[in-house]
């Protein structure tokens, strides 16, 4: 009798990878991948923006002169009364005043909201009750006065700067400078010079012949 098995065909290997699907199990997913990419490009976009900032704050400094730097420095210096190399709201009006900005108070405060940093709180306030009636102060390091300064002697009119001067020689605000102002000024600097040398100074610059000079009369000497 005959067999009724059939010969077994060999089974056909299926190595094609047509219809496997990636593993998602590795790697991150793409959804937090982009978002670390964003992160990383807005944190080197920050750095990009602070180091131009600098790069500016440093042009600005390298046009003042070495006069203008020096006032500068010596205005912080005298109103940080507890030299920490920082001032408050009161200290930055006079400081800047100082150098010829009397600004409002609605201005001041703006320079301390966007350069300032916030003082350490109070050591006896260690519970959040205390901290409610112990809000820390602004205060404006050196390196931002510098800046703030520089930019606001940058911007300023030359006028302004020579009229500035001429009140320092007006004594009692007189609106002319004499004779007597010039020898005050000149002891004051340590200059000695002759009282026909003072006289002679007055004669040469007092075009209207009132035996001084003028506020316009000392414009014109500064802008020629």
């Amino acid at each position: 009798m005959a067999s009724s098995s059939h010969p077994s065909f060999p089974s056909r290997p299926y190595t094609s990878n047509l219809g496997k699907l990636p593993d998602r199990t590795l790697g991150a997913p793409f959804g937090a991948s982009t978002t670390q990419q964003q992160r990383e490009n807005a944190r080197l976009e920050r750095e990009r923006e602070r180091a131009e900032k600098e790069r500016l704050e440093r042009e600005e400094q390298n046009q003042l002169t070495e006069e203008q730097r020096e006032e500068i420095k010596e205005a912080f210096m005298l109103f940080d009364l507890d030299k920490d190399q920082k001032i408050d709201y009161h200290e930055l009006k006079v400081a800047m005043k100082a150098l010829g900005f009397d600004l409002p108070k609605a201005e001041i405060l703006q320079i301390l909201q966007t350069h300032g940093t916030p003082s350490e709180p109070p050591q006896s306030s260690s519970s959040p009750q205390n901290n409610l009636y112990h809000h820390p102060r602004l205060l404006l390091p050196f390196e931002k006065f510098q800046s703030v300064m520089a930019q606001r002697i940058l911007a300023r009119d030359p006028r302004e700067e020579i009229l500035r001067a001429f009140d320092l020689f007006d004594e009692g605000g007189k609106g002319k400078i004499n004779l007597g102002d010039l020898r005050r000024v000149a002891r004051e600097l340590g200059e000695g010079l002759e009282e026909e040398e003072l006289s002679a100074m007055i004669e040469e610059f007092d075009l209207d012949g009132d035996g001084a000079i003028s506020r316009e009369e000392f414009l014109g000497i500064c802008l020629q």
